[in-house]
């Protein structure tokens, strides 16, 4: 099922939604938000699945908002092969782990807000992976039962500020940053998360275009080696890494402008929609 929290006008707070043919379906009667589902486990998905709409709304007539609210978001740089090629890097011989900040999260169709210090602010689609339970020191073969479900993330770079600091944490910490959503799916929607086509697509032009097998490091090797040290609870989110086609190693390079609007369109998940604007 595809899951999301959103709000809407006539009512207060966030809502808990799920998507049924073109429409969702208010389900805040079963749980309250996101975490409350992930922490229910079967329970609760399958009182989600059982439950009889009293209220439903077309999918464009809602606000929505970040499919999860994480205590932290671990992403991954450089995790295709193509990617390190272009930025003219070899394969890295261990996960490149760098953070999200929370202040960076945003939701679907909401602004990314280019911000006055940086001039080189670029574009990376990618898969999201979101856990289900508490996860320290897991096993690689066992990794895949840890995840809760799948969603889509942008990872919204300042170029200028990432190369220039020499670490990723600020260049890619701004707020509004990352974009997430608009729906969690569940991953027994999904037979093979590493078999997913992916694209990154600025006013209508495809820019990026790969698919989820051409990942270095798996999706269960990265919960494998991230929980070693760095223990991930229900409703954390692991960005996978983008693929090959990020506007700044173009030539020349293509970075993201007021009035633009990019798109990351994952199969199986559906689309990430978001404008960018000039903050105020």
């Amino acid at each position: 099922m595809k899951i999301a929290q959103f709000r809407t006008r006539n009512l207060d707070g966030l809502r808990l939604g799920l998507k049924r043919g073109e429409t969702i379906v208010d389900v805040t009667d079963v749980a309250r938000d996101m975490q409350a589902v992930i922490g229910g486990g079967s329970v609760i998905l399958r009182a989600l699945a059982d439950f009889s709409a009293k209220a439903a709304y077309a999918i464009d007539a809602v606000e929505f908002l970040p499919a999860v609210y994480p205590t932290k978001i671990v992403a991954i740089g450089r995790n295709y092969f193509d990617h390190a090629a272009e930025g003219g890097s070899e394969a890295p011989p261990a996960p490149l782990i760098f953070m999200k900040l929370p202040n960076s999260l945003t939701a679907h169709n909401a602004p990314i807000m280019l911000p006055e210090i940086s001039e080189q602010v670029d574009f990376e689609a990618e898969l999201a992976v979101v856990i289900g339970r508490r996860a320290k020191r897991v096993a690689e073969a066992d990794a895949l039962e840890y995840v809760f479900g799948y969603t889509m993330i942008h990872d919204v770079s300042a170029r200028d500020l990432q190369f220039a600091d020499g670490q990723w944490i600020r260049g890619k910490g701004l707020d509004t940053f990352a974009p997430l959503g608009p729906f969690i799916t569940t991953k027994d929607e999904i037979a093979d998360p590493q078999a997913l086509k992916i694209e990154g697509i600025l006013n209508g032009e495809v820019m990026q275009s790969s698919n989820t097998s051409k990942m270095i490091f798996k999706i269960p090797y990265l919960i494998h080696y991230i929980t070693q040290g760095i223990t991930l609870e229900p409703g954390d989110v692991i960005a996978t890494g983008t693929p090959e086609g990020v506007g700044i190693f173009r030539k020349p390079p293509i970075l993201l402008k007021a009035g633009d609007v990019f798109d990351v369109v994952i199969e199986g998940l559906g689309t990430l929609r978001n404008p960018v604007a000039k903050e105020a």
